[in-house]
């Protein structure tokens, strides 16, 4: 008994388009961005607008860190830097009415502190599911407290 396997070429170029575009669909650095802004703090006020964080796994996300208040805060949960792969943070600058990238920072990711009036984004993709209430500001006032303690913590779920 004989068995003959004819590949065509047409047929080797289908499989490769085939195995290409699989592989695509799960590519995070092809997939368009999900975007989600967090104000850090208010004039006059410690706090995360919105403080209760939703994202999941297997998704591109570009959390956009706006800071309108007059203090410097710090987007901190230790955690949740344990359940994303990182792919960038960036520096962000309106200039003449359109964001301008200053500069970028790849690897891990724990703390990111937003100067007054400025932004960060954040680039990442969840890949562990969880919940974490470790969301924080960590800055200290004058008298002793920290923004946290003010008020200024998060929750973020992974689903």
């Amino acid at each position: 008994m004989r068995f003959v396997l004819r590949v065509t070429a047409a047929g080797l170029a289908g499989a490769a388009l085939g195995s290409a575009a699989g592989y695509a669909a799960g590519d995070p650095s092809r997939q368009t961005p999900i975007k989600v802004t967090v104000d850090l703090g208010k004039p006059g006020q410690h706090m995360f607008v919105p403080n209760q964080l939703k994202f999941e796994t297997g998704k591109l996300y570009k959390l956009i860190l706006r800071n309108p208040s007059t203090d410097p805060h710090y987007f901190t949960s230790h955690n949740f830097s344990q359940m994303v792969w990182t792919r960038k943070v960036q520096v962000v600058q309106t200039r003449d009415g359109k964001p301008t990238t200053l500069a970028e920072f790849k690897g891990a990711i724990r703390e990111v502190e937003v100067y007054p009036g400025h932004a960060a984004e954040w680039w990442f993709v969840p890949v562990q599911a969880g919940r974490t209430t470790d969301l924080r500001c960590g800055i200290t006032e004058k008298g002793g407290k920290t923004h946290a303690d003010l008020g200024m913590v998060g929750e973020i779920v992974i689903e």
